[in-house]
């Protein structure tokens, strides 16, 4: 009878031990996840049953755990946050490898679900709780969620403008281990309770055939997206420029006097173009390059507008239009490759690493 006594206890210890080992392999801030190099973002977007799947089946994504945080209440319950006491959101802590995929792409996955423009909750849900935040981790997090914001600010996506504000993550409690994966446990509930939310309503009207993010594929061909995808994606003057061969005035326009060290890719499909190593200041008005940075993502064609003959450049991937080239530049070249700021990105030096960007990091060790 001892023996079965014992027998049980350990049963039950297992059962127990392997609950508790569950959850504490999901918890992201644990010592195996800093060995990895894995990173962590935490992200607000109303109910966090339906905020795990769409993370969870990225490729690069390691765990997504269910949880609080911005509160002020220790060790919150669900109880807790669901009345508004505590001051903490429902959030998703998505633990990543930036090997395989970047903050970039999983703030694309997160625009795709949540109501941004919202400041009273998401869907059905109303509530300080259900409310939409990004919770960077250090400073470069920081500063690509601002850039992420804007952008999707200045697209004609929404017609209302972006209220999910950009926080500084504060300790993260995971939730009750019943709302974790909610969606492969109660799968029925589960789906009951998204189409009675108006979520999906909503991600058709706004996002259409664009709902999926595709992540990019480092090794696969850039393929660029259709007019009406660019035309929601793009600025009109990005479009304008890029898309229809405009040009945006001199002096006034976002890089033409920009002196910082970093590089310039494409707007729309982000292939490096020119280094702040290689711009002069040709006194156009224009940001002005004496050489490309990769000269296989630059494309020349004859162009004939204007009543005089030209040399058109075009990026080779993402087949914008970016301004043209011209042999009045400085040596050792000759060229001034003459751009439109509106048809680049300008990328810094310091976010070369944070954004997939990291060979070139070596030219300015050089500088």
């Amino acid at each position: 009878m001892a023996r079965l006594v014992h027998l049980l206890i350990f049963v039950v210890t297992v059962l127990l031990t392997s609950q508790c080992m569950s959850k504490a392999q999901k918890m992201t801030e644990s010592k195996a996840v800093k060995k990895k190099h894995l990173e962590v973002v935490t992200l607000a977007g109303g109910c966090f049953w339906c905020m795990e799947p769409p993370f969870e089946k990225l490729k690069g994504v390691h765990t997504v755990v269910s949880g609080y945080m911005g509160g002020h209440k220790v060790n919150p319950s669900y109880k807790d946050v669901s009345s508004g006491s505590s001051g903490h959101l429902e959030v998703v802590q998505v633990t990543f490898d930036p090997k395989l995929i970047q903050l970039n792409d999983l703030l694309e996955v997160f625009w795709r679900n949540v109501n941004p423009t919202d400041p009273g909750g998401q869907f059905v849900d109303r509530g300080e709780q259900y409310g939409t935040a990004i919770f960077y981790h250090d400073l470069m997090q920081k500063k690509i969620a601002e850039s992420s914001k804007e952008i999707i600010g200045k697209s004609k996506r929404f017609k209302k403008p972006i209220v999910t504000p950009v926080r500084e993550a504060t300790k993260f409690y995971p939730a009750e281990e019943y709302h974790q994966d909610y969606y492969k446990k109660s799968l029925i509930k589960y789906k009951y309770y998204r189409y009675r939310s108006g979520r999906d309503d909503y991600i058709d009207k706004t996002w259409g055939k664009e709902r999926e993010y595709k992540v990019p594929s480092k090794k696969g061909a850039f393929v660029k997206p259709s007019k009406e995808e660019l035309k929601n994606k793009l600025t009109p003057l990005h479009f304008k420029v890029t898309q229809k061969e405009g040009t945006e005035p001199p002096f006034k326009n976002e890089y033409w006097d920009n002196k910082r060290d970093g590089i310039y890719v494409d707007i729309v499909s982000g292939e490096p173009l020119f280094s702040s190593l290689d711009k002069y200041k040709s006194g156009t008005g224009w940001p002005s390059f004496f050489k490309p940075l990769e000269g296989e993502n630059i494309v020349e064609k004859e162009d004939k507008r204007l009543f005089r003959t030209r040399t058109e450049i075009r990026s080779k991937n993402g087949d914008s239009h970016l301004g043209h080239v011209f042999d009045d530049g400085p040596q050792p070249t000759g060229k001034r490759y003459c751009m439109n700021s509106a048809a680049m990105r300008f990328i810094p030096k310091e976010d070369l690493k944070a954004e997939g960007y990291e060979k070139y990091l070596e030219l300015f060790d050089k500088k």
